[in-house]
């Protein structure tokens, strides 16, 4: 079952084009036809992963309304996949559609600090992208730039949840929002984003929503070393 949540159209196609350019013809259809029942299955489906792998109710209390379109490099996120921190270092490609004059709020956390038996630093904040006008996410207030997964050694997989709120007052002020760099892990352990949420008055505005698993790799002390330098 995990192997369905892992295909999309986008990357059925990808595995379409290795293996025809190999010349892999009788593979190439034999996978046309398994990808293409996959997709068809796990699309009504795959916003109740929000449910099935507890998102819901210990991080948000409702599964999103609709699917944020995450996408790193050439690999569309499906809520529950398992992604490797090497494939997620650097910052996924975020598509939604988004009302014109409207202002958005992106949020990445990982509620599995430092693992998900014991998330005494829950939730961890990857991401913060505030004052979003529209969809052009690159014309938002970066207020704590991109990091990616880094699960320490041993604690299994963890949870990234992308969250997509719309901001009802428009263009906001968040006061006292600190500035976070990708070079340093201050600051990010012990986020709440029931309490940001209510703070800022997003309560009953959250828009769309995703998210991946994934567990330690040799890219991990990597990303560690970049935090402490």
């Amino acid at each position: 079952m995990v192997q369905i949540t892992l295909v999309s159209e986008r990357n059925c196609r990808n595995i379409f084009a290795f293996h025809r350019q190999a010349g892999s013809l009788l593979l190439t259809i034999a996978l046309s036809v398994f990808c293409m029942q996959a997709v068809t299955a796990v699309k009504p489906v795959s916003l109740e992963n929000f449910k099935n792998d507890g998102v819901v109710p210990e991080v948000i209390n409702e599964v999103p309304p609709k699917l944020l379109q995450v996408q790193y490099g050439s690999i569309d996120v499906l809520p529950g996949m398992i992604l490797t921190p090497a494939w997620v270092k650097d910052p996924p490609t975020v598509e939604y559609q988004g009302e014109d004059g409207a202002y958005y709020t992106l949020i990445m956390l990982d509620p599995d600090a430092p693992s998900r038996m014991n998330p005494v630093s829950r939730e961890w904040q990857h991401w913060l992208v505030t004052n979003i006008p529209g969809s052009d996410i690159k014309q938002g207030q970066e207020n704590t730039e991109y990091v990616g997964a880094g699960p320490p050694k041993g604690t299994g997989l963890h949870r990234y949840v992308f969250l997509l709120y719309k901001q009802p007052q428009g263009k906001m002020k968040f006061k006292g929002l600190p500035k976070l760099t990708n070079h340093s892990g201050m600051g990010r352990a012990g986020y709440n984003v029931q309490r940001f949420i209510a703070t800022y008055g997003l309560e009953g505005n959250l828009v769309a929503g995703n998210f991946f698993k994934a567990k330690y790799d040799d890219y991990v002390p990597t990303l560690y070393k970049q935090l402490t330098g």
